[in-house]
């Protein structure tokens, strides 16, 4: 659905994650082999994965102003039991946080949203505002105010709303 270049860096990791259902048609890509592939999953950790999507969209939502699609555990709370360790490189000293362990989801998503958090760009990762997409993009707008992940679908779906309610 979305139109826009994905997000830069980690986070377009954790987009791709938030976008692999689709809200209006309920479609799942978590649900096919190949879907889970792509994210290093199995089938035994569908629950944890989609819980952990879930919330990263609410994060997503509140970065647009926008109150949680439901009730969802705290991204934080989730965050807190990825496995990272700290990185140092020896030739200029500079740190990073990186998954323990061959990186599991949980570890690479916590290591995207550090990398985002230090490179300023955490809060540029939205879900768009229609209730029947919230798909997630990165707003590269200069005032960071992007409010749909495709102005030509969700933005002209919302703008035909309004102006067909100003109509009634």
């Amino acid at each position: 659905m979305n139109d826009r270049a994905p997000a830069p860096g980690g986070l377009a990791l954790v987009e791709a994650l938030v976008n692999t259902v689709d809200l209006e048609s309920g479609a799942d890509t978590l649900d096919t082999a190949e879907g889970r592939a792509r994210f290093g999953i199995e089938e035994r950790d569908l629950t944890d994965v989609r819980r952990l999507r879930e919330s990263l969209r609410a994060a997503c939502l509140a970065h647009a102003g926008h109150p949680p699609h439901a009730p969802v555990t705290p991204l934080g709370e989730l965050l807190a039991a990825a496995p990272l360790h700290v990185a140092v490189d020896e030739r200029d000293g500079s740190a990073t946080l990186v998954p323990a362990d061959g990186g599991p989801l949980l570890s690479r998503v916590a290591a995207a949203v550090a990398e985002a958090l230090t490179a300023g760009t955490w809060d540029r990762l939205k879900a768009c505002e229609l209730p029947e997409c919230h798909w997630a993009y990165y707003d590269r707008s200069p005032a960071g105010r992007g409010r749909w992940c495709s102005m030509s679908v969700c933005g002209a779906r919302a703008k035909m709303r309004r102006y067909r309610a100003k109509g009634t």
